[in-house]
């Protein structure tokens, strides 16, 4: 029975589209997500996060609450929840609502780290804030 063999040719193009096929896919990652400078409000302040068993939590070694329907978003700006961070002491910036509970809390990058943000409404106070460079200056 005679059998449908591709031309030496042919196979080889195919070959050689599947090993670039493959190549492309092994690529690693764009880092671009990485680098996206994320958008920070003007009122948000600078602290360390650990949850105890939520909705408590110590902000700056003081007790604290989370309000509810509080947002956690990890350093790739996804939400977490906090059972997930149970226990670890994480820098953060946190955003409070009317009533003082934690609103809005953004788990840092060590790039956000190294740059200065304000810690409390006095220290905000004293810097201008530049909302498209996100950065304090005198």
């Amino acid at each position: 029975m005679p059998r449908c063999v591709p031309a030496p040719s042919t196979r080889r193009r195919q070959l050689i589209g599947l090993a670039l096929s493959a190549l492309a896919c092994a690529a690693p990652p764009a880092r671009a997500q990485e680098l996206v400078q994320r958008p920070f409000p003007a009122q948000a302040l600078r602290g360390t996060l650990k949850v105890i068993a939520a909705p408590e939590v110590l902000l700056d070694g003081r007790p604290a609450r989370l309000a509810p329907g509080a947002r956690i978003r990890g350093p790739q700006n996804l939400l977490v929840m906090s059972a997930a961070i149970t226990g670890q002491t994480l820098p953060v910036h946190y955003t409070r609502d009317f009533d003082g509970l934690l609103k809005d809390l953004w788990i840092l990058r060590p790039d956000e780290v190294a740059r200065f943000w304000p810690r409390s409404a006095a220290e905000a106070a004293r810097y201008r804030f530049d909302p498209v460079a996100q950065t304090w200056s005198r």
